[in-house]
């Protein structure tokens, strides 16, 4: 099959591999040429721009940053749009808005193109594992004719509705796994203030039903060692939380919780901390309380 993939970046590249290693004839375009490099030399082709992806490709993915830069690359000047006919596919792997992903699905679709969102979830790691969660929005018959597709690079594939559903899941889903990470930060440190070491504390919220997948993902070989090599860096935390909160005033919900996560973000950003693991929010709450979440398990 041809395969087009825009967008190499720390997910995407992990995911066109997988998709090259399945035997897909690829033709990739990124912004930075050189991140091209190791799937030109292993037999892709290189476009110089999305058009070029869309003329050369059966079916298109994209896994870039936001809404503009989706849109720029879809309707911008020599973009996908300008590339691609009737019965060509698109699937866009980013996290967008669900408005924007409906505007771009009704465009595509009087082009006689079909579309799906496929927001992945799972982090850098499950990327290159190819265990990546994947929630889909669109028509059930194409999510099915590409499901085989998608399992290519993801284990878990999930539909979730029409055009836009897969962003909404997405945005509720970061909601939920981006504003815990203040709130187990805020809880540890009362706990090591208290006079409880963060071992026992969360050795003990573990066995009992605080315990959550970002706390078992994230402190044992993250915060607790001091490591916050990025599997999601907070800049795209404080950009996700930021559709979220978006979503909610355009459909027109009172929300009180996510606006001060978004802020932790927004300043662990502002020092200079943006390209750091999410669980780097941590040290404001750290800075503020006094305190260190380190420990030895």
């Amino acid at each position: 099959m041809k395969v087009g993939f825009i967008g190499l970046g720390a997910m995407g590249r992990h995911m066109a591999r997988h998709l090259q290693e399945a035997g897909h004839h690829m033709t990739v375009h990124d912004i930075r040429r050189e991140a091209a490099t190791p799937f030109l030399e292993s037999g892709a082709d290189w476009a110089d721009t999305p058009k070029g992806v869309a003329f050369a490709s059966e079916i298109i993915f994209t896994s870039l940053p936001g809404p503009v830069d989706v849109e720029g690359v879809v309707l911008g000047p020599d973009g996908i749009a300008d590339g691609i006919t009737s019965g060509q596919v698109y699937l866009d792997l980013s996290t967008n808005s669900p408005v924007a992903t409906r505007r771009l699905h009704k465009e595509l679709a009087e082009r006689g193109v079909e579309m799906l969102d496929v927001p992945v979830s799972g982090g850098v790691e499950g990327a290159e594992a190819g265990t990546l969660s994947m929630l889909v929005g669109g028509d059930e018959a194409l999510y099915r004719r590409m499901l085989a597709l998608l399992q290519q690079f993801g284990d878990k594939p999930f539909y979730c509705g029409p055009s836009g559903a897969g962003q909404v899941c997405k945005l509720v889903n970061n909601y939920l796994s981006l504003s815990i990470q203040p709130l187990l930060a805020e809880a540890f440190t009362i706990g090591i203030k208290a006079g409880v070491n963060p071992a026992t504390i969360f050795n003990a919220v573990s066995r009992s039903t605080g315990d959550t997948p970002s706390m078992q993902r994230r402190y044992p070989t993250g915060l607790f060692k001091g490591n916050f090599a990025p599997g999601f860096t907070v800049n795209l935390g404080r950009k996700d939380l930021g559709l979220a909160l978006e979503m909610a005033k355009d459909f027109d919900v009172p929300v009180q919780y996510g606006p001060i996560s978004w802020k932790e973000y927004d300043e662990t950003s502002k020092r200079d901390r943006g390209l750091l693991d999410i669980g780097a929010v941590a040290l404001i709450q750290e800075e503020r309380s006094g305190v260190e979440i380190r420990a030895d398990l």
